[in-house]
């Protein structure tokens, strides 16, 4: 892979991952200043209800990948990857200066609910352009490879704000962290988003989008366009669906149902999750570089099947782990099953849609089943949590995964896939298509 290459995908990963770090650090954070804005009471509904605002900046996904996308597909990548970094920065910074419960009253929700909403917005276009660009500006032969560092630079932001999260804990009283140092890594991933900002101004175009002969097509990156390609649309949703809810289990939700549900210090918590966030990361180029050479169902499936039958086990024995290395050991287990979607599904929704279309194809579908699955993970699980029956939760995630292992078993190979020829008409008058058989 040459060197103008690894430019782009430096660059496309450096901002996705300080998308992911604004991102992350919400959630991660939520046990801190959750009762900063909600009176004084119930803690586990205070952070039901602050995590009820982070699943609202899901519900914007669908509506910031329709319009991001859109940008995407008609103004071009690079158009929209700066979009994208300059409303999460702008959402950063509302977080940081939010007033609390005590000096502004229910005012501190508002403006924590619009920051969210600017959240949501990024998020929904950040992953279709990154998506995109990372798939189009790698050779045929190391599509996979490439667009797995997507997975890398968001978990790269996870890292990065469990490592501050570590290091507050640490150094700080948790009285401080109640009060006050819970703003840190908004203010420190609103400097880095306008770091990024920077490079994305002089980030290069793909060569797939330059070149693409639809580009004065006035229906291109519309709706219109999209709906011409309602299968592959549905498709993303549906294999979208298993995953999202795997991944923010393991990821998100985890910090919580260690400290929560297994009895483990916050401190021990954020470094099982550091750990095993850690060789997860490692664990993407290897299992995209994979793909490559052997398909990309391979690994959907091995994921599906893992996830399906392995979830209630991993997760009712991390509730008895008792400590550091058997919740490790747990843990590193769940998410080395789920690199098995989150390494290729980049690339694989990418496959799907021709260039004109291709930003709005992987952003709206993608965002809708994140709304409904991703975002309400965690709310779901407290819900169950706090409902007495936390088991009922472990089900609900391998019934998702088995949803989505019927589509892996059904939907056709996308690694040798054409990126210039998707949708377009051959001699024989097909179009080359990848949906389910």
């Amino acid at each position: 892979m040459g060197r103008e290459q690894w430019k782009k995908i430096w660059v496309g990963s450096a901002g996705n991952m300080v998308e992911w770090f604004d991102w992350f650090v919400y959630a991660s954070f939520a046990v801190y200043f959750a009762d900063a804005f909600f009176p004084k009471g119930n803690d586990t509904a205070n952070l039901m209800n602050t995590m009820g605002i982070f699943a609202v900046g899901f519900f914007m996904r669908p509506v910031g990948g329709w319009l991001l996308g859109r940008v995407g597909d008609r103004r071009g990548r690079k158009a929209a990857l700066t979009l994208t970094v300059s409303l999460m920065s702008a959402s950063a910074v509302l977080i940081a200066v939010a007033p609390t419960y005590a000096v502004a009253g229910y005012g501190g929700i508002a403006v924590l609910l619009v920051a969210r909403m600017l959240q949501g917005l990024s998020v929904g276009g950040e992953y279709a352009a990154s998506a995109t660009y990372l798939t189009e500006a790698s050779a045929p032969e190391r599509r996979g490879f490439a667009s797995s560092f997507q997975y890398v630079s968001m978990t790269a932001g996870q890292l990065l704000g469990l490592a501050l999260q570590i290091v507050l804990q640490r150094s700080m009283s948790e009285q401080a962290l109640h009060s006050w140092a819970w703003r840190i890594p908004f203010i420190v991933g609103a400097l880095g988003a306008g770091i990024v900002f920077y490079l994305r101004r002089n980030m290069l175009e793909t060569d797939v989008y330059a070149e693409d002969d639809t580009r004065t097509d006035p229906d291109r990156g519309t709706m219109k366009a999209l709906w011409a390609h309602k299968r592959e649309a549905f498709l993303v949703i549906a294999l979208t669906m298993g995953g999202t809810v795997a991944y923010y289990t393991y990821t998100t939700y985890l910090t919580k149902y260690l400290s929560g549900t297994a009895g483990l210090s916050k401190p021990t918590a954020s470094l099982v999750s550091f750990c095993a966030l850690f060789l997860f990361m490692c664990l993407q180029p290897l299992a995209g570089r994979l793909s490559d050479r052997i398909g990309r169902r391979p690994l959907l499936i091995t994921f599906a099947v893992g996830s399906t039958f392995l979830t209630v086990p991993i997760m009712t024995l991390l509730k008895h782990a008792g400590s550091f290395w058997p919740a490790l050991g747990l843990s590193l287990l769940a998410l080395v099953v789920v690199t098995g979607y989150t390494s290729i599904n980049a690339c694989v929704k990418a496959e799907l849609f021709p260039t004109g279309i291709r930003a709005l194809g992987v952003a709206l579908p993608y965002a809708i089943a994140n709304a409904l699955f991703g975002g309400t993970a965690e709310y779901v699980a407290l819900w169950f949590k706090n409902g007495g029956i936390e088991s009922g939760y472990y089900w609900y995630v391998s019934g998702c995964a088995a949803v989505s292992l019927v589509v892996y078993l059904t939907m056709r190979e996308t690694r040798t896939i054409d990126l210039h020829r998707v949708g377009k008409e051959t001699g024989d008058g097909t179009g080359e298509r990848v949906l389910a058989s």
